[in-house]
């Protein structure tokens, strides 16, 4: 027996992590990450595929460093899966591996620094056809907002995310999708609400911290099944 849905997905640009499809027409796209050290290869490279045959469409690797960096091109040739390659802070790493196929670069751009390191991840990022993922945290908000806010509200991680689409946009460079996670599960509900009705990009939703405890799992399932059930996301960590 089959039954239609009252749900109406947000209407959103298509972008291309490695070949899957995030946003537009496509299926919602899972993903995860390792918590591994990324400079152990085998153990990286066996939980990657432990993911993949978990379900997971697409998998983020963190990259804290140019040894992780090396690191990373070994596990890119050992597996199938799209790699999120995370970025904290040096541009450098980001342009290191996208030239060892990442098939996506997550960054902050305010992390990152001036403008003109911005641009050259960016130009990196278009001459290799690779979608950027804009993340920004409640734990990590700018000196200024959080000065202005007070603390962490929605406001303040829309404000932020619009900052950094804000950057994207004056470089010309409109392959990206972006998050904006906080640990409270009604923040973060309303942050992605706000910035739903503001860009066109996907949203990957997801929680801060929800890592695989009782309590993330289910702040988790009330904050991603709440969004997904109003048609806003289109990949889920």
């Amino acid at each position: 027996m089959s039954c239609s849905t009252p749900i109406t997905r947000r209407r959103s640009r298509r972008i291309m992590v490695g070949q899957v499809a995030v946003g537009g027409d496509a299926p919602i796209s899972v993903q995860s990450m390792t918590n591994t050290e990324t400079c152990d290869v085998a153990a990286t490279v066996a939980q990657i595929q432990a993911l993949e045959n978990a379900g997971a469409d697409i998998v983020r690797v963190s990259v804290p460093s140019l040894e992780a960096a090396a690191a990373f091109g070994r596990i890119r040739k050992q597996v199938d899966v799209p790699l999120v390659a995370d970025i904290h802070f040096d541009y450098k790493i980001a342009l290191a591996v996208a030239e060892l196929g990442a098939d996506c670069l997550r960054i902050n751009p305010g992390n990152i620094g001036r403008e003109d390191r911005v641009r050259l991840v960016v130009d990196a990022a278009r001459a290799r056809n690779i979608p950027l993922r804009i993340g920004v945290n409640a734990g990590s908000l700018e000196k200024d907002l959080q000065k202005k806010y007070g603390e962490p509200t929605p406001e303040a991680l829309v404000e932020s995310a619009m900052r950094h689409i804000d950057m994207l946009d004056r470089l010309d460079f409109q392959e990206f999708k972006v998050s904006v996670k906080a640990s409270d599960v009604f923040m973060t509900i309303a942050a992605y609400r706000q910035l739903a009705a503001r860009i066109e990009q996907p949203l990957h939703l997801g929680v801060t911290e929800a890592g695989s405890a009782r309590a993330g799992a289910v702040k988790s399932a009330i904050a991603l099944g709440t969004l997904l059930a109003e048609g806003i996301g289109d990949t889920i960590r």
